[in-house]
């Protein structure tokens, strides 16, 4: 059966349950910016735990790093980004839009929606031109004594000016590898698609130096890496692939670079980018800054420049890649239930504690307690405000994996109800082992019960 799931239903469902809202409304807006609320500060913060976890902390080769957002102008200068970090632009003399020139068949047209640019009647394109992505500031007191400088269109350069900085100091020998998370920003010329592709947005990226001889070998030990990091947390497999990019493709510091795609609504697109960037950017700020940054092995009595194997991936996509794959709908009793059927260890909330009947202090003093010594260990929401049937379904779009319902019955016994977000099963646990059985479940393995 086809998912069910459009960006419009993804986008809907963000707004509606505060995941999402578009940045500085009040005002109108501004093009392809958001603001992320309550549920989806937590959903992304997941998201990059899990990518910490499954390259720092589950890992001895690999060390974190957090680099300023602002760099010397000449890192950019250096790398390449001043002068290579551009798309080709074109503009409609008749509709006034602006359209990347290599996207122009995924673009609506301006005049017509259904035809692309350029094959309306009425469009008047003009020739390509370069755009430069990065945004340009001001670093001093005054505007014309101040110094251009940019803010980052990617973290990976913080990680190559510092590589002297970390070989000394982290006892680590190649391979090995710095890892980040953090800000960057893009002025791209067509964002859009919700979260998808947007004016700042946040990457995990890593930069993992070897020994030349071993580089290939790395490559390829990177993108099946990354890939098995989706699918443990619950993307399906049918809805990933891996993507060799063509030499025409490649950015101005890649020999090689493999994209792991996903079927997004939108059809396939990159989710994450594993590239080989050979020893392009050692050697590059090596001579632009007259600093060695090279690996001296004193026992092999040899030196080199490593190569670096680099993931990178957007913590906006991947969230928006989570969500897409858990949303699912089905009728339940004949009314439609919406769900995320996220996996645990990334729902923005493990467990809801809900009293049945709020107005019965009886009943609501339990389930306070019960919620205090539960959010010591996981994140946990209490929820007393309507029909049990609309808190369950609360929480089912929120995507939290289990609710715990205190009633009558509770006060008699001491037990209390546990609900299974993806089977809906329910039964009876003894409100003394509720934390033990929530952990228990959440440490689990979980596979996604959504079909291929």
């Amino acid at each position: 059966m086809a998912d069910v799931v459009t960006m419009d239903k993804i986008v809907s469902l963000a707004r509606r349950r505060g995941f999402v809202f578009p940045s500085s409304e009040i005002y109108g807006g501004l093009g392809s910016s958001y603001d992320y609320g309550h549920y989806g500060v937590l959903l992304k913060e997941n998201v990059k735990a899990r990518w910490l976890e499954a390259m720092v902390r589950e890992r001895d080769d690999i060390v974190a790093l957090d680099s300023s957002i602002i760099l010397n102008p000449r890192v950019w200068e250096v790398s390449g980004h001043v002068e290579g970090f551009h798309d080709p632009l074109v503009d409609c003399k008749f509709c006034k839009l602006r359209f990347r020139a290599d996207h122009l068949d995924q673009t609506q047209c301006g005049a017509k929606p259904s035809k692309r640019p350029g094959e309306h009647d009425k469009c008047d394109l003009t020739e390509p031109r370069r755009f430069n992505l990065m945004f340009k500031t001001r670093v001093g007191p005054l505007e014309e004594t101040g110094m251009d400088a940019y803010l980052r269109p990617e973290t990976a350069q913080g990680i190559f000016v510092n590589f002297k900085n970390v070989a000394q100091l982290a006892r680590r020998k190649p391979p090995f590898g710095i890892a980040q998370v953090g800000k960057a920003f893009r002025n791209e010329i067509t964002p859009g698609n919700f979260i998808f592709r947007t004016l700042e947005f946040e990457q995990m990226e890593m930069e993992f130096f070897v020994p030349p001889a071993e580089a290939e070998e790395w490559f390829s030990y990177w993108v099946q890496e990354r890939l098995g990091w989706y699918t443990r947390l619950g993307i399906r497999e049918s809805h990933l692939r891996v993507r060799e990019h063509e030499s025409g493709e490649l950015s101005h510091y890649s020999s090689a670079t493999s994209d792991i795609e996903y079927l997004f609504p939108i059809g396939w697109s990159e989710l994450e980018g594993v590239a080989h960037r050979g020893d392009y950017d050692l050697r590059a700020h090596t001579e632009g800054s007259g600093t060695k940054l090279e690996w001296v092995d004193a026992e092999a009595g040899e030196r080199y420049i490593p190569h670096v194997v680099e993931p990178a991936a957007g913590v906006n996509r991947s969230m928006l890649a989570f969500m897409v794959d858990a949303y699912d709908e089905e009728v339940v009793a004949e009314r439609e239930r919406t769900v995320l059927r996220l996996h645990p260890q990334i729902a923005p909330v493990k467990v809801a504690v809900l009293p049945l009947i709020p107005r019965n202090e009886d009943i609501s003093s339990k389930a306070r307690a019960l919620y205090e010594e539960l959010r010591r260990a996981v994140v946990t929401e209490y929820d007393d405000s309507g029909q049990i049937g609309r808190r369950y379904r609360r929480q089912d779009e929120i995507g939290t994996p289990y609710a715990l319902t205190i009633d009558e019955q509770t006060l008699a016994d001491d037990t209390v109800t546990i609900r299974d977000r993806d089977s809906l099963e329910q039964e009876r646990i003894a409100i003394s082992g509720a934390r033990a059985f929530v952990l228990d479940s959440l440490a689990q393995d979980w596979k996604s019960p959504k079909s291929d």
